[in-house]
């Protein structure tokens, strides 16, 4: 079994993750190092060795190519990862166990002036702050498969999936939902109005944001900016998915309580 074994060079070191590539060829496979998801090449699964934003940099190409992959962290909290740096070697049996268990993961499919942009963790609609601009909320409105979900008067909107469900729309006053919930999240962003409350809904539905010119918002897609929504945007589920191994699918909840912790 080929693995790749991508690496976030501001957080590992190349002597790390060529390491870890022996440890894999000494076990029986054979490794590539890349510090990039370019470099990646043919491969049968990858091992992600950074944090979460590296994690979702990587997922972007494994979903494209539909390899599974599994993260150790480097990085801070590591919500995406399935181990810690000190357990790195206990991650070489499960990346060359082809029956190990395997979670799939949903992407969002936002759609920008034309322009289609699939997201693992979540689309950020924000209201942009700088010197010169009037420090107003702004006022969204939401429709789920072509029926009104209502208005937001807010800094902002925060489509999620149940992946990221655990990060940037839980810390905004979302809930989470476990990985293979069939639902995404709608969380208002420091809403005007307390009955702003986040809202659940089926994968399956297609999500549209209208505003005025005026109201124009900062589109941001997995915590990489997208572009500027002028009038509107429209949300669904993607095609695409990211298939994650581990250790036990029923541990979600025990590893993000420790997380969170």
């Amino acid at each position: 079994m080929r693995i790749g074994i991508l690496y976030n060079p501001d957080q590992v070191d190349r002597a790390t993750a060529s390491d870890f590539a022996a440890a894999i060829v000494s076990a029986g496979g054979s490794a590539h190092v890349t510090s990039g998801p370019d470099g990646i090449g043919e491969v049968d699964r990858i091992v992600v060795l950074g944090g979460d934003g590296t994690v979702l940099h990587a997922a972007k190409y494994a979903s494209m190519r539909r390899i599974p992959l599994v993260g150790v962290n480097f990085g801070h909290i590591g919500f995406l990862t399935e181990f810690e740096r000190e357990d790195v070697q206990k991650a070489i049996g499960l990346v060359l166990d082809e029956n190990c268990p395997k979670i799939a993961r949903s992407m969002l499919e936002a759609e920008i002036g034309g322009k289609k942009t699939d997201c693992l963790n979540e689309l950020a609609l924000l209201r942009e702050v700088s010197p010169g601009r009037d420090n107003s909320v702004k006022k969204i409105s939401v429709t789920i498969d072509g029926s009104s979900a209502g208005d937001f008067t807010a800094d902002g909107l925060i489509v999620a999936t149940p992946t990221g469900s655990t990060a940037y729309s839980l810390s905004a006053g979302g809930s989470i939902v476990t990985p293979d919930c069939a639902a995404f999240l709608l969380t208002p962003i420091c809403a005007f109005s307390l009955k702003s409350r986040p809202i659940v809904f089926p994968d399956s539905s297609v999500l549209k944001f209208s505003f005025e010119e005026e109201e124009s918002l900062l589109a941001y897609g997995d915590g990489v900016f997208l572009g500027r929504a002028e009038t509107g945007l429209s949300v669904k589920k993607s095609e695409r998915e990211v298939v994650f191994l581990t250790r036990n699918r029923q541990e979600f909840f025990h590893r993000l309580t420790q997380k969170i912790n």
